[in-house]
């Protein structure tokens, strides 16, 4: 038996979010969500307020119990081994749908049988799965193996939460693949809502190469600075992250830190660029959507998300720009960003802005919306009609008893 709507009739909702304390990718899904359901309760372990954009600060916002543990809105990082017990102490009775926004522990909420839990993964959590072996080799003899330990307990908890998961939703083919790897589970995927709506198409570029990204280890922000200290390329970089002071002592004099700035600063670098350079393997990549919003090529690593938001050059068939979003290159190497910045050079003029803006309009926040609307109506409608328990269920279980 389905539970009691609102008086209004709309469904009870609560989405469930890993933490608020930035304004990435997932924040975005989560903001898109709760436009669809105004009504709905938001839920998550640790929050900073101040970056909540005034969508989600309009939501009523429940934390769990590592929000009155001193400084854990800077380090919840460091409390990974008490997130499987915070998620599940978030109280989710009573509602109808439960949507949660997963690359972390969110899904690990516990809920009645008869409410539908819709999870839209990002990705499971690659510091326990495929990333585990190169972020243990990161670490100090100490903290690895303190991880090791701690990832040993996380993986079986992560594995056990999935159950708890009604349906999945991927953010894109290549986390549906990993879903289906760590989890055994099918994934329907729906593309993030991406603001392709602001790009334009500038008639004044400048010469330099992009970078827009979070400058810690797995982005290879340091793969874009080799190459462009090789080539004496112009390379400005957006973001701040822990490899900062890393990165700063490879730079050469070409290399520019902005660090971070305002989205209208980020806007107008991508319009002038001569492409953005993404080195790292993403789940989806936002930054490679936005940039093609404003007319600008890509020269990506080929494998992960960019296969499939960057159009490059089928195998075995001549490449042609006018066709084409970017190019990309196979391996992770500086050598590697190198050759691809002088095939990119070699047809740059070929490129066709009006065709790489019009080729992302599929990755917008209206589409997202109207594609989460269908899936979760013919789910929850479905979850609904579905016994809690079955006649032959209820006789297997008889006759089980029977024999005890």
């Amino acid at each position: 038996m389905a539970l009691p709507e609102t008086e209004d009739g709309s469904l009870r909702v609560a989405i469930v979010h890993y933490w608020f304390v930035g304004n990435t990718g997932g924040e975005r899904v989560v903001e898109a969500l709760a436009e669809m359901f105004p009504q709905a309760d938001l839920f998550c372990l640790v929050a900073e307020p101040t970056t909540m954009s005034p969508t989600l600060r309009k939501h009523r916002l429940t934390t769990s119990f590592l929000q009155r543990i001193p400084g854990s809105r800077r380090l919840y990082k460091h409390l990974l081994p008490l997130h499987p017990l915070a998620i599940e102490q978030l109280d989710l009775s009573g509602y109808d749908l439960i949507l949660s926004s997963e690359s972390g522990p969110a899904k690990g909420v516990l809920s009645p049988p008869d409410t539908c839990h819709i999870c839209y993964c990002h990705s499971p959590m690659r510091y326990l799965w495929d990333l585990y072996p190169s972020y243990r080799r990161a670490m100090g003899p100490v903290a690895r193996n303190v991880f090791a330990l701690t990832a040993n307990y996380l993986r079986m908890w992560d594995l056990a939460s999935a159950a708890r998961v009604d349906y999945f939703v991927a953010n894109s083919y290549n986390v549906a693949s990993r879903i289906r790897k760590h989890y055994r589970r099918e994934a329907h995927v729906v593309y993030p809502p991406v603001n392709v709506s602001a790009g334009y198409v500038s008639r004044d570029l400048d010469d330099y190469y992009l970078v827009v990204s979070r400058l810690i280890g797995y982005k290879r922000v340091d793969l874009a600075i080799e190459a462009c200290n090789r080539l004496k390329r112009p390379l400005r970089i957006i973001g701040d992250g822990d490899q900062y002071k890393r990165l700063r002592r490879l730079a050469g004099p070409s290399i520019e830190f902005l660090g971070h700035v305002s989205d209208r600063a980020v806007q107008e670098n991508y319009a002038r660029c001569r492409a953005l350079l993404f080195p790292g393997e993403e789940d989806f990549g936002i930054v490679p959507v936005e940039a093609q919003s404003f007319g600008r090529p890509v020269i990506a690593y080929g494998r992960g998300g960019a296969l499939e938001t960057v159009k490059g050059c089928p195998i075995g068939q001549p490449f042609t720009p006018e066709m084409s979003t970017g190019v990309f290159f196979f391996e992770q190497t500086a050598d590697s960003v190198e050759d691809a910045i002088f095939r990119f050079e070699s047809v740059e003029g070929r490129f066709s802005a009006s065709f790489i803006r019009s080729s992302v309009e599929r990755f917008g926040v209206e589409r997202f919306k109207s594609e989460m609307d269908q899936f979760i109506e013919e789910n929850v409608s479905t979850h609904r009609k579905s016994p809690t328990l079955s006649p032959t269920d209820g006789e297997m279980l008889a006759v089980s008893s029977h024999k005890a």
